[in-house]
């Protein structure tokens, strides 16, 4: 088995056992889901009146929920990452005939997989709720691209945020602020719409171009500038957390 092959096999093998810790505390995976969808129903029940975006405000929130959807699911991971380290974990497989990268390809995976899985609620919930996208297949397909190229990069951010801190509880507080960046962006009103600073903030963030690509994709009106700016930021952002995580790892381990 050449070093490919047994890097793909020991992050299969990591990925079981991160899908088995998440079994165990299925309050994590609740969390990520029952959040977002109770901030789905206070925006569009009770402040959504409040707002004109020229078009029904659950059409108009939904895609920024989606991301605010991912931002809810990696604190568990962040805290996961770190117990690795601090637990010894990772110095056990110092002895062991195992890749150690495959520890963070593992978390990185498991990611993605319990991240999508909320996403479908949220979808499944907005739909019961009036959502009614307009998307052909294609933008369907590139919807759910930049959904995962959005959740690859945080996913590279949790990890080097968890290798990065110190305890496990610090790593824990690690997701806050991706957690609220989607507030400050185009998520839940229009960027023109706020006050000077707020709004230049909100127009130059990442989640902004990211939110628009994916509501111009499922209302069927593409945006080729913010789908560039998104894909830019996205793969710049896993770019550096790939980058951050692999030498915090290289430094602890």
């Amino acid at each position: 088995m050449n070093a490919i092959s047994a890097t793909f096999a020991d992050s299969a093998t990591m990925m079981r056992r991160n899908f088995r810790h998440t079994m165990r505390n299925p309050l994590a995976l609740f969390n990520a889901i029952i959040v977002p969808v109770f901030v789905m129903f206070l925006m569009v029940y009770v402040f959504g009146g409040s707002f004109s975006v020229g078009t029904d405000y659950v059409d108009y929130a939904t895609p920024g929920l989606i991301i605010l959807t991912i931002g809810y699911g990696i604190g568990p991971t962040a805290t996961a990452v770190n117990s690795d380290m601090t637990t010894g974990f990772i110095n056990r497989l110092r002895v062991m005939d195992v890749s150690r990268a495959a520890v963070l390809n593992a978390h990185v995976i498991a990611i993605m997989l319990r991240t999508m899985v909320s996403i479908a609620i949220i979808i499944g919930v907005a739909l019961l709720m009036g959502f009614s996208p307009t998307a052909s297949f294609p933008q369907w397909l590139g919807a759910i691209g930049i959904v995962a190229l959005t959740v690859l990069a945080i996913g590279w951010l949790t990890v080097a945020s968890g290798l990065a801190a110190k305890t496990p509880e610090s790593a824990g507080l690690a997701g806050v602020p991706l957690m609220l960046l989607p507030f400050l962006s185009s998520a839940f009103v229009p960027a023109d719409k706020m006050g000077p600073g707020v709004r230049e903030f909100a127009e130059y963030q990442p989640f902004t171009p990211i939110i628009e690509t994916l509501r111009g994709l499922l209302t069927g009106t593409p945006s080729t500038g913010s789908a560039v700016a998104a894909v830019a930021w996205c793969v710049g952002l896993s770019l550096v957390g790939y980058l951050w995580a692999r030498a915090a790892f290289t430094k602890r381990a």
